[in-house]
Order: structure tokens, then C-alpha cells, then sequence
């Protein structure tokens, strides 16, 4: 499971010109399920993101985490970030995982990510989706589960 993980003053999504989800302060989560994945990649990854101590304390050190601060969370699924771009020009997929499985894993994420923090908001799943974020730093770090990078 990989994922990018952005500080933001806010997030919003809107699908069909519907607004359907958005945080204030926290942290925006594109997520991408691998082929192979299971509940423990899943389980890893939220307990990585919530908590990442990158906000800032009153020094202006990166000290805090989103727990510490009780900022929010929005998780937008994206199996793009799966693309093997290695060979060619055209990104290969095939490391994605299916998407009824995809769906399960994306679900479980966002379940075990409501128990543990106050705020969490999701996309839509398999929908088009217009993301507007304010960027915070700009702040991004690149999270896997299976500690590629």
C-alpha cells in the first residue's frame, strides 16, 4: 500500500460539481492499494500518517503529529500511484490491486482511521474527482507499506 501524504490548511472534493467531502487543517491522504495487500498494510500505513510529526511545535520544529493537534484527515483513493513508469511512456497499472479488493482495503482505511481520529473525510471511490487543496509548507511525504522507499 503507498501513499502521499500532504499537510494542508484545507482540502476539498467535489465530484460532478457536487461537493461531497473537505477538511480544514490536516493532512490530505492519496491512497493506492498493491496487488497482495491486506488489513496489516492498511493497519501500518494509518498508524504511520496519524502519527507523522509534521507540524510544527512552537519553536517551529516538525514535533507534532495529527493526533497531537487534533487536526483532520481526508483520504481520496488513487491507484495511479501504482504506475511502473520503467518502461516506455505509457504507465503500467498491473501492480494495482483489483478493484472490489481495492474498495475493501479503502473502506477498512478509512474505518480504523474514524476510530482513531476525530475528523476524517473521504472521495468517492472509482469516481472523477476536482481535488482543491491549500498546501501547508508545502509538507509531502511518500509513505509504503511495504518500506520500497
Amino acid at each position: 500500500m503507498r501513499s502521499v501524504v500532504q499537510r494542508v490548511d484545507g482540502a476539498r472534493i467535489s465530484v460532478d460539481g457536487r461537493l461531497i467531502s473537505s477538511i480544514g487543517r490536516g493532512i490530505l491522504v492519496f491512497l493506492g492499494v498493491e496487488r497482495g495487500d491486506s488489513v496489516a498494510d492498511a493497519d501500518y500505513l494509518l498508524e504511520k500518517i496519524i502519527n507523522l510529526r509534521i507540524f510544527e511545535d512552537g519553536e517551529g520544529k516538525m514535533n507534532l503529529s495529527l493526533l497531537d493537534i487534533s487536526a483532520e484527515m481526508l483520504v481520496v483513493s488513487q491507484f495511479t500511484l501504482l504506475a511502473d513508469c520503467r518502461k516506455g511512456r505509457r504507465p503500467s497499472f498491473i501492480q494495482a490491486e483489483e478493484p472490489e479488493q481495492a474498495r475493501r482495503l479503502y473502506e477498512y482505511f478509512i474505518s480504523r482511521g474514524r476510530e482513531k481520529v476525530e475528523g476524517v473525510a473521504a472521495g468517492e471511490f472509482q469516481a472523477m474527482m476536482k481535488i482543491e487543496m491549500i498546501a501547508d509548507g508545502p509538507v509531502t511525504v511518500l509513505l509504503d507499506s511495504r518500506k520500497v522507499f
